[in-house]
């Protein structure tokens, strides 16, 4: 049955038509203790969910809604390892990653096509922890015997964000004598911006590719291979400076690197949810292996937590529920996110892959196209610049668009004042965008700075807040490995809950591959190896032909 077609889902809409005119200051001025109610924490994690539009009833509705998309069984579905991700025929076990043998995280035997997957997980582990340590004591070297500074990640998409975010948010934790590098764009620029700055002797190279073919990845791994040998001299010294994360074993020594230093990971490993796996080597070789298993605890706490807690009482399914009351109730067509905190810098744009590329699908498991909005677009920046940028349209313009601030409680390593201006303005922010300014306070205001009472007419609108604009603020205890790993959990749990609701596969993403396929020919003939074909539209012919005319490729 279709989503909209659900008992729960109409009585949604119905109390939707309650709710719509309520304002949330006048349900603070009633209810003193709301803060309590709507206020959880997991670990290291506090959630403050009361600015947002909604009482007890909106969300038992919500449970409700939850409870008649069976979520309680497919979640358990998700964990126990089987192939939700329908079209590719997969399970989706990034969760198994986090649950290591012999350490903090369980390490029960999980079965997927008959064989248990713990062992090959932690034997994988076990050689990127021995590899972490050679790296960073300073016992594996180069060609010219000299030890590494520097690592240079290639991989584009979930081979690149989810790493490069969480060496940018741990830096504080990372090894002092390594710079970390990251390069995804095929546009030359980057690629020669970092080989301008690196020493062949001392640089190692991780080629982050699942089939070792990705074209933007390849392209830039066999110009990094060609710098390499234009000073080392010799194919046997490439053994000794890159390395990979794949599955293709055959392609990985084509290309030179010695087997033993590939470290693979499996089909139902997800790319924007592989940074457990080995794609995230270059986190343990910058944080290393401890900091690095801690990373797993914090998403393993989250793990549990979003498994075993009851709706009401999970952080996970409260994010993701919220959303769905605005996404498809109050057309809410984006959602924000904003930390303010310098280290959380790219986690928005972390997130706008993990959610965007998860949900932004439109049929849904029987193939039928959907009649309701499934993902948002996902958006966002530091807060304490956005404020002073987009935070406008967010107060006072005609979209309705909620909001994740993200802050830390922690001001230690911070400069004396500092962190109190941030947070700060962090609650100040909230404060704001829920209660709001009247037309009445913005005139008693203007009246009381001295101006006549029709100057102050003409200026109040101008000056009015419409509030009601809800926010939740997430507060990390400090940023630390094993707060980062339950933070990133939480909005994969989160996604993975809207996922489920909407009806919709969270785990494949066939919407980047038409584009691929049609690159192929066009790259052929903006290189000049085939003739323009007149198998493009006009615009499409038009464009190769300026380009080839511009370059004389004939």
């Amino acid at each position: 049955m279709s989503l909209t077609n659900l008992n729960s889902y109409k009585a949604l809409h119905s109390h939707f038509e309650k709710m719509r005119a309520e304002s949330m200051r006048d349900m603070f001025e009633r209810d003193s203790e709301r803060y309590k109610r709507y206020f959880i924490k997991v670990g290291g994690i506090s959630l403050d969910y009361s600015k947002n539009r909604m009482n007890d009833e909106t969300l038992k509705l919500l449970w409700n809604l939850a409870d008649e998309c069976g979520l309680k069984s497919r979640i358990e579905s998700m964990f126990r390892g089987e192939k939700i991700n329908f079209t590719e025929h997969r399970a989706a076990l990034h969760t198994a990653l986090r649950s290591r043998p012999g350490g903090n995280t369980g390490g029960d035997s999980i079965i997927v096509d008959n064989h248990d997957v713990m062992p090959e997980i932690a034997n994988v582990l076990h050689r990127m922890s021995d590899f972490s340590d050679s790296v960073r004591s300073g016992s594996w070297l180069g060609y010219s015997n000299q030890i590494i500074t520097d690592v240079v990640n290639i991989g584009i998409g979930g081979s690149d964000l989810g790493a490069l975010m969480v060496c940018k948010a741990l830096k504080s934790w990372g090894h002092p004598r390594l710079n970390m590098h990251f390069v995804s764009n095929v546009d030359g620029a980057q690629l020669q911006g970092v080989l301008e700055h690196i020493h062949p002797e001392s640089t190692l190279f991780i080629v982050a590719s699942k089939t070792f073919s990705t074209q933007e990845t390849l392209t830039n791994a066999l110009t990094a291979r060609k710098w390499f040998l234009a000073h080392a001299l010799d194919e046997k010294f490439i053994a000794k400076h890159f390395v990979a994360v794949s599955t293709n074993k055959e392609a990985v020594k084509a290309f030179g690197i010695d087997e033993r230093n590939m470290f693979e990971f499996w089909d139902w490993v997800g790319g924007r949810y592989s940074l457990w796996s080995a794609i995230g080597l270059s986190i343990m070789l910058y944080l290393g292996k401890e900091n690095f298993y801690s990373l797993l605890e914090g998403a393993y706490l989250m793990d549990c937590h979003f498994r075993n807690a009851p709706f009401a009482e999970n952080m996970p399914v409260i994010l993701a529920m919220l959303g769905i009351w605005y996404i498809n109730f109050f057309d809410a067509g984006s959602h924000l996110i904003a930390p303010y905190d310098q280290y959380l810098r790219y986690f928005p744009k972390f997130i706008q892959q993990l959610d965007m590329e998860s949900n932004g699908k439109q049929v849904n498991s029987d193939g039928q196209r959907v009649e309701y909005d499934t993902a948002p677009i996902i958006w966002g920046d530091m807060g304490i610049n956005a404020q002073h940028a987009f935070f406008q349209l967010l107060h006072q313009g005609t979209h309705l668009t909620p909001i994740d601030m993200i802050a830390s409680l922690s001001n230690k390593g911070n400069l004396p004042g500092h962190h109190e201006i941030l947070l700060s303005n962090v609650f100040a922010q909230a404060q704001a965008f829920m209660k709001g300014r009247t037309y009445n306070e913005a005139l008693s205001q203007l009246i009381a700075k001295g101006l006549d009472e029709n100057e102050a007419k003409k200026l109040a609108p101008h000056r009015v807040f419409s509030g009601n604009r809800p926010s939740n603020i997430l507060l990390l205890d400090e940023i630390s490995p094993k707060n980062i790993g339950s933070l990133i959990a939480l909005y994969e749990h989160k996604i993975v809950v809207q996922g489920i609701i909407w009806d919709i596969n969270s785990f494949d993403q066939w919407g980047v591959e038409l584009g691929k396929e049609l690159a192929k020919d066009i790259l052929s003939e903006l290189s000049g190896e085939s003739a323009c074909s007149n198998k493009h539209d006009s615009s499409t012919q038009h464009l190769i032909k300026i380009y080839r005319e511009f370059n004389k490729k004939g």
